[in-house]
């Protein structure tokens, strides 16, 4: 059976779930995880096999910029086009207002990869930096009576990050990717 690509349906939460939870385990994000799909992205689109979701892409639009929210390929599914075919129908549905189309992302080499060949430039970056129990970094003063932070998440300069990395052990360069929707 081909993999068709349309529009998402309340119906498709649980298997959008799955395959986002699946293609964010192996990369940065691991512990990116929701139990509820956000329900505001402008353009929400899903690649199907069956009834199962292998693909998804949602992408906000704020005036003339369109941000890729979410883009994930199920890891069984990764390699077949699935993405691009889900980003071609997407620039399809854009409104005319829309001139730029970017994504944040981290240090997962193929999604840089994928960007890159799909035309999207890298500029801007800063750093995720992530304080867990296993951290045992000084410096977090948390108010009377309450434990130290067993987690954080915190953006900082990538100025920093040298410094950063060697207190805590999951710090990730955050880079933003775009391109004119003209562009091929």
């Amino acid at each position: 059976m081909p993999i068709v690509i349309r529009s998402y349906e309340p119906a498709d939460e649980t298997s959008w779930l799955r395959c986002r939870t699946l293609t964010f385990l192996s990369t940065c994000y691991y512990d990116d995880v929701w139990a509820r799909r956000p329900p505001s992205p402008a353009v929400q689109l899903v690649a199907l096999d069956g009834d199962d979701a292998v693909g998804i892409l949602d992408i906000e639009i704020d005036g003339d910029l369109a941000t890729i929210d979410t883009v994930a390929v199920d890891p069984d599914h990764q390699g077949r086009g699935v993405a691009s075919a889900l980003l071609t129908r997407a620039r399809s549905e854009l409104p005319g207002t829309v001139s730029v189309v970017d994504a944040w992302t981290r240090e997962d080499e193929p999604a840089l990869e994928w960007y890159r060949a799909h035309g999207f430039a890298e500029s801007e970056h800063y750093l995720h930096v992530y304080k867990t129990w296993e951290d045992t970094d000084a410096g977090w003063e948390s108010p009377s009576g309450l434990s130290a932070p067993l987690t954080a998440f915190c953006h900082a300069s990538v100025q920093d990050e040298p410094e950063l990395r060697g207190r805590f052990s999951r710090v990730y360069v955050c880079r933003r990717f775009s391109r004119p929707v003209t562009a091929k």
